[in-house]
């Protein structure tokens, strides 16, 4: 596979790998919920250890797979890394040069074998196989070298993340199998994160619910094909309605045709009649005409003495009419001086309804304050007699504790007393004892 990638072309078309947005399965517009995992982090310390051997190993072919743009740009070297690094870096392009002129021989050899297999003797043959697999043979030491000589460059690159970052920004892009090899190692992280969140519980489920979709799928499909059988047979008898539907229309058609050629002979005929009646209706319009002008000039003068009688009606309702306006204005301007003495009665009553107003938005943040203070009053109160039964309460309780102490030392000393008393009678009796032995003594 190194191979591979190191023989490939340099083309930095592509984006930075740090760019790449890691995948993690596919993404629906909708997802549906049986193919989600329940789950959205790794809980086992197993899974956290595979993801996270996954992702260092998908840094270090990020970190690879730029030597590529180094092989083609080994100036940018000097600016970037340290000299370690760079020395590193030089001994495995040198390598896998090396390896490359090497791999590139063996495969020419090859081709040539291939190509002429079928002339050369066996002995020949068997003699070029032989270097072949002698050249093939030495190809393992170099690719050995070529593992050592990558695995320092990562610990180097890993052990100097500043250099490892300024390389991957110098860098434009990667060669299309190496950005492949990268994209497949994203989506092969993606597939294995869903796998290590999907519990055994899911992953029945989820198959049970793909094997439900296939068995919904086939009898989709059954319906499917029998609804395009119905199909097939609704358009062949759709295009045969249609076909008797195109003979109708095309004998509508000339039935039109004809009834449009008989249509011009009866408008000819129609029009004919027409400019008759015209005529007609021209002369008794003229004599109608003469008729009407007579009534006209009749009517004018008719007019003329309807206008004079009114005019006479119009003077006397002017008069009346300038009365009733001049009565109007008097009454207006009356109207005009009391609604003035109104409105100043009711500025006054305006204001000193303001001024109550005032007084009683005082007096209700007065009876606020004074509410708050009875309300505190009244739970000091409360609380004053709640401690006072309580002191009456505890001051019984100490009363009758007192009097039970009391009785208990009053008994306590009349039992001690009792008991002093026992013990001095019998200590007098002990003495009586005593001297009355001793004389008895003496006696003998």
């Amino acid at each position: 596979m190194a191979l591979d990638v190191l023989s490939m072309a340099p083309n930095y078309q592509g984006l930075a790998i740090h760019r790449i947005p890691m995948k993690t399965g596919l993404v629906t517009a909708e997802p549906i919920k049986a193919l989600v995992p329940s789950k959205s982090k790794l809980n086992t310390i197993e899974a956290k250890r595979i993801m996270s051997v996954l992702d260092e190993a998908i840094h270090k072919v990020e970190l690879v797979t730029l030597m590529s743009y180094i092989e083609y740009h080994p100036e940018a070297l000097d600016e970037m890394v340290p000299e370690d690094l760079v020395t590193a870096i030089r001994e495995h392009l040198n390598i896998s040069q090396a390896l490359l002129e090497s791999a590139s021989i063996v495969q020419e050899k090859q081709k040539q074998l291939e190509e002429e297999d079928e002339d050369i003797e066996e002995s020949w043959g068997r003699d070029r196989l032989l270097s072949v697999e002698i050249h093939k043979s030495d190809l393992w030491p170099m690719t050995h070298q070529f593992r050592d000589s990558t695995k320092a460059v990562l610990r180097l690159l890993l052990s100097n993340p500043q250099g490892a970052r300024l390389l991957q920004i110098q860098a434009p892009g990667r060669s299309p199998a190496a950005q492949c090899l990268l994209d497949c190692l994203v989506e092969l992280r993606g597939f294995l994160f869903e796998k290590l969140l999907t519990s055994p519980m899911e992953l029945k489920e989820k198959n049970q619910f793909i094997q439900d979709i296939t068995r919904r799928n086939e009898r989709n499909q059954e319906v499917i094909d029998g609804l395009q059988a119905e199909l097939a047979k609704v358009l062949k008898s759709k295009e045969s309605e249609v076909e008797k539907e195109n003979f109708v229309i095309q004998e509508l058609k000339n039935h039109l045709h004809q009834v449009f050629k008989f249509s011009e002979n009866s408008l000819l005929r129609t029009k004919q009649e027409a400019e008759k009646q015209q005529k007609m209706d021209y002369r008794a319009s003229q004599a109608r005409l003469a008729k009407i002008q007579q009534d006209i000039l009749a009517l004018r003068s008719q007019f003329h003495n309807l206008v004079m009688e009114n005019r006479e009606v119009e003077q006397a309702l002017r008069k009346k009419k300038y009365k009733v306006e001049t009565e109007i204005e008097n009454w207006i301007q009356k109207y005009d001086m009391e609604m003035s003495e109104k409105q100043e009665e009711y500025e006054d009553l305006e204001s000193i309804h303001k001024e109550e107003k005032l007084q009683l938005e005082e007096l209700k943040e007065r009876h606020a304050v004074l509410v708050e203070e009875f309300s505190q009053i009244r739970t000091e109160s409360e609380i004053n007699s709640k401690k006072r039964v309580e002191a009456e309460r505890e001051m019984v309780r100490m009363v009758k504790a007192a009097t039970l102490i009391q009785a208990v030392w009053k008994g306590y000393l009349v039992r001690s007393m009792l008991r002093s008393r026992k013990k001095k009678r019998g200590k007098g009796k002990g003495k009586e004892k005593g001297k009355e032995k001793k004389g008895k003594g003496k006696k003998k």
